[in-house]
């Protein structure tokens, strides 16, 4: 599974899976198992704002956290998404 960043923010990697491009871009963010069992789901508009698919385990204080972090960087993320997803951005 991809991850955006090899780092995790708020205890999270932010990830995507192969087969989740063929949807609209958007991250997961998971434990270390990276499963999208427990995993968060962010759906990334095209200004960077997201919207939240599924919480998984995340904390309302983790999901702030987490969509402040997407929208100061969604650019670069975008770029890891689109060299694998003709999909675009959420379009809501």
């Amino acid at each position: 599974m991809p991850k955006y960043f090899q780092y995790k923010i708020c205890g999270y990697f932010l990830y995507f899976t192969a087969k989740c491009i063929v949807e609209a871009f958007h991250v997961h963010a998971s434990d270390s198992t990276l499963t999208e069992e427990s995993s968060a789901k962010f759906f990334v508009k095209e200004n960077g704002d997201t919207i939240v698919e599924k919480r998984g385990v995340l904390t309302d204080k983790e999901i702030n956290k987490i969509q402040a972090f997407i929208k100061d960087n969604y650019k670069e993320m975008y770029k890891k998404w689109a060299a694998l997803s003709s999909e675009g951005f959420y379009r809501g």
